[in-house]
């Protein structure tokens, strides 16, 4: 089974529930504390490459500092510019194989990596 990075806040319950999930299923799993390691401008526009959704489902926009910047959420740049400056308003948990990233929002959707 191919390596997952889980882009991971042990504060939030939901991204426990998918490590857990991961870990259950026997997965080679690789926390990435997003919050302790931010990502990079071009870690977050690969991620963006490879995210199974719509773009505005990576930032938690009912956040002040999303709120604040009054950026468009459809428009990549200014999504990474976000998430650059507030790496807390990244949606959690986030896992990735490399070829695809889902947004664990409830955690068994990060199940289809699992197949």
């Amino acid at each position: 089974m191919a390596g997952i990075t889980l882009y991971h806040n042990p504060r939030c319950s939901k991204s426990r529930e998918a490590l857990a999930l991961l870990e259950e299923a026997g997965a080679k799993v690789r926390v990435r504390r997003y919050l302790d390691e931010p990502l990079d401008a071009a870690e977050l526009e690969a991620l963006i490459q490879r995210l199974e959704g719509d773009l505005p489902t990576l930032v938690r926009r009912n956040e002040t500092e999303w709120k604040q910047r009054g950026a468009d959420a459809d428009d990549p740049r200014q999504v990474v510019e976000a998430l650059l400056a507030h790496p807390r308003i990244l949606q959690r948990p986030i896992a990735d194989d490399g070829r695809r990233a889902i947004i664990g929002r409830p955690p068994e959707a990060i199940r289809a990596l699992l197949d």
